[in-house]
């Protein structure tokens, strides 16, 4: 049986995607990269915001037509999307044959073959029947890799939908955790990226604590990996220890991604998230006083409600002064079943976006100021691929995490293939890339 996935949304996600494969092929099935000609096309889907809700839909809607005029066979619905409106999804669009909460991913395998034989499939369980252990067929290039060290979350943000879809916090044992490093490493990985929709939780829900530090210590004994990121920290857990192990375990990159959302206290309060600007402030002197070299990302949301022109001038000047490393906005997007969803002091969609302008405008200029002062220093460049064309490589410091921020281009005299690590020095930059030459 021919069988294609489309996965939308972010990397967890995308990891479930890869045990969906993994569980297929172990079957039988053989994927294919192109859904035209599949018999069953798999949709994991995201829904976090209104455009990810729009874009599984369309997409669900695209695969629909294709199915029509014969193009592929079977449609299945998965991922968030199908967790969050399941039913809504089976009574709207009868091109769908089947749809499958994350909880029942683990049954893919039976589900593709109850359809394949003409059924219609609902199987919706709770999320906590979600399986997080099982072998991945591997999306990115084989030497990165994300790593999954949790799921879910309980950190109730008043604007999240994650906690409805995926549950509380659930963390994965230390042991399977290496071990599942080891059998990347085992198969090239070099970079591993530590996911989960709270990393600095890891741990709490099992060990009682957190666990993330003792973690690190142990993936960094693990032969073959060279990188190990992290994404995804609350900054209220980001601990003395946690910044020790970053700064004297020299696999663990000097990179963390804070996702702070605002800088205003009183929007903060409303969006239930612990702490405030001072608090953020010092965290972020803490972790440059520490580590000069980290490079510190964030994301923020304009338009929350009750931001009005003073909460926004707020946030414009934290931007500013403090000068973030990598920074990413988007406009807030109200969600059923959220705290947020029915706050007072609505923002209009064109202001919303007005802000959002300001703030990467601010930010383009931070980042080119910023890479303009690299100029001259040399970085360890993964290699990423190469263009014959320019006859130039492209490839990542560890500035820079997969699928989300910014490369270098340089040339060289020496020949690389992806995944080896050249040294390049910068000779300048375009916006937010770098530009450079190999030793």
């Amino acid at each position: 049986m021919r069988v294609g996935l489309v996965s939308l949304g972010c990397p967890k996600n995308q990891v479930d995607a890869e045990m969906i494969l993994a569980s297929l092929r172990w079957d039988g099935a053989e994927i294919v990269d192109c859904t035209d000609g599949a018999d069953v096309v798999i949709i994991n889907t995201c829904a976090f915001i209104d455009d990810a809700k729009k874009e599984a839909i369309d997409s669900i809607l695209d695969m629909a037509e294709l199915k029509k005029e014969g193009v592929v066979g079977k449609i299945i619905v998965t991922g968030c999307l199908s967790q969050a409106h399941g039913s809504d999804i089976l009574k709207e669009m009868p091109e769908v044959d089947a749809v499958v909460g994350i909880g029942a991913n683990s049954r893919i395998a039976d589900i593709v073959k109850s359809v394949a034989g003409g059924e219609t499939v609902f199987d919706c369980p709770d999320v906590s029947c979600m399986c997080l252990e099982g072998q991945r067929l591997l999306t990115t290039p084989e030497y990165w890799a994300y790593l999954r060290i949790s799921d879910g979350c309980s950190n109730k943000c008043s604007y999240c939908a994650i906690p409805g879809m995926r549950g509380g916090l659930r963390s994965r044992k230390i042991e399977t955790i290496v071990e599942e490093a080891r059998q990347l490493a085992a198969a090239g990985t070099k970079e591993i990226v530590l996911i989960a929709q709270d990393t600095t939780a890891y741990g709490r829900d099992i060990y009682g604590e957190h666990k993330l530090p003792a973690l690190l210590n142990k993936l960094c004994s693990v032969s073959g990996i060279e990188w190990i990121r992290l994404l995804y920290c609350y900054p209220d857990e980001v601990t003395d220890e946690l910044i020790d192990v970053m700064e004297f375990q020299p696999k663990v990159l000097k990179y963390i991604d804070l996702p702070l959302q605002h800088a205003d206290d009183k929007i903060l309060k409303a969006m239930n998230r612990r702490g405030s600007q001072a608090d953020i402030r010092s965290l972020v002197g803490k972790l440059r006083r520490r580590i000069p070299d980290i490079v510190i990302r964030t994301t923020l949301i304009t338009g929350f409600p009750g931001e009005g022109e003073d909460e926004f001038e707020r946030l414009a000047v934290f931007v500013n002064e403090l000068e973030f490393d990598r920074l990413g906005c988007f406009v807030f997007s109200p969600q059923e079943g959220t705290a947020a969803f029915s706050l007072p002091g609505d923002v209009d969609e064109e202001t919303k976006i007005r802000r959002r302008e300001i703030i990467m405008e601010d930010q383009l200029r931070i980042a080119e100021e910023k890479n303009l002062k690299k100029i001259g220093t040399a970085f360890k460049v993964l290699v990423e691929e190469y263009d014959a064309y320019t006859d130039s490589y492209t490839g990542r410091t560890y500035m820079d995490a997969p699928e989300i921020d910014g490369f270098v281009t340089f040339t060289s005299q020496k020949t690389f293939n992806p995944g080896d690590f050249a040294d390049v020095v910068i000779t300048g930059c375009r916006d937010y890339d770098l530009l450079g030459r190999a030793k």
